[in-house]
């Protein structure tokens, strides 16, 4: 049973830094592609950054050079550091995993295995 729980959101001032943690327990593959969305009420959700088993990754480039994903896989735990927060910025964010794909996706579509979401607002 595959199970991803988000942790590290909050409420940060304009400027500032947070760090997302998902931990996540059960087995997808032996390779894997987890990615970082967010969604705010009324949107679709959006892809914010991605990587796979080989240390690949894509941002969205509302996130280039602010957000950093990373994995460790000894944990196997997910990593997202934003920093330089701005209020657009402020939305749930979801992890999500899958197996590993041909390409980093970004797009939800491509995951079956989600997280709850935690909420980030920038203010």
């Amino acid at each position: 049973h595959v199970q991803l729980v988000e942790s590290g959101g909050g409420s940060v001032q304009v400027g500032g830094s947070l760090r997302l943690s998902c931990q996540i327990t059960g087995f997808i593959s032996a390779g894997q592609c987890m990615g970082w969305f967010r969604q705010v009420p009324g949107k679709s959700r959006e892809g914010v950054a991605a990587i796979d088993s080989n240390g690949n990754t894509n941002y969205g480039d509302s996130v280039k050079g602010r957000f950093t994903i990373s994995q460790d896989s000894a944990k196997n735990t997910l990593y997202l550091q934003m920093n330089t927060l701005k209020p657009e910025d402020t939305a749930m964010y979801f992890c999500a995993a899958d197996t590993l794909m041909g390409w980093v996706a970004r797009c939800p579509d491509d995951y079956n295995y989600w997280g709850q979401g935690t909420q980030v607002t920038v203010s």
